[in-house]
């Protein structure tokens, strides 16, 4: 299988649920994720975010990718314990991963364990620059500055090819 190279959206953080979080969009598609997909999934975030555990900023980010069939794949990274990325996903359009259909927009939770992939090659992308953003701005300093963190976000463009 050739790699084909995926664009990547950056798009304004939003508040769910109290937890600030970076928005990255991945798909083939240069005009965007439909608007009804991106609905459907942010719909979904709350149930995918893990309670505060009262120490650690409510912060993190979420990969929403459409795949180039009929995919649609929800990543949600939130930290946890200071320093611990914890994942919850959710897919749409993908009968293997227990999708009731074809439809992008009908987003059902990935349970635990029935697979515990964290993303492919293109959800992957943002993962290097969260860490050490988070370092940088989170765990690095004297004062932890999660405003600075929220600002520090990847470009768009494309997701990248790995030398």
């Amino acid at each position: 299988m050739a790699f084909t190279e995926k664009n990547l959206f950056v798009l304004p953080p939003v508040v769910v649920a109290g937890r600030q979080l970076k928005r990255y969009h991945v798909t083939a598609d240069p005009a965007g994720i439909e608007p009804e997909v991106e609905k459907a999934a942010y719909a979904l975030l709350p149930e995918l975010l893990p309670e505060p555990d009262g120490a650690t900023p409510a912060a993190g980010f979420v990969v929403l990718h459409r795949g180039g069939d009929t995919g649609a794949y929800l990543n949600v990274y939130s930290w946890v314990w200071d320093n611990v990325l914890h994942f919850a996903g959710a897919a749409a359009g993908q009968p293997a991963l227990d999708c009731p259909d074809l439809d992008p927009a009908r987003f059902v939770r990935i349970e635990p364990g029935a697979r515990n992939w964290i993303g492919c090659v293109w959800e992957l992308a943002p993962l290097g620059h969260e860490r050490a953003a988070w370092v940088r701005h989170m765990l690095a300093p004297d004062a932890p500055d999660l405003s600075g963190y929220v600002a520090d976000a990847l470009t768009t463009g494309t997701t990248g090819v790995c030398a």
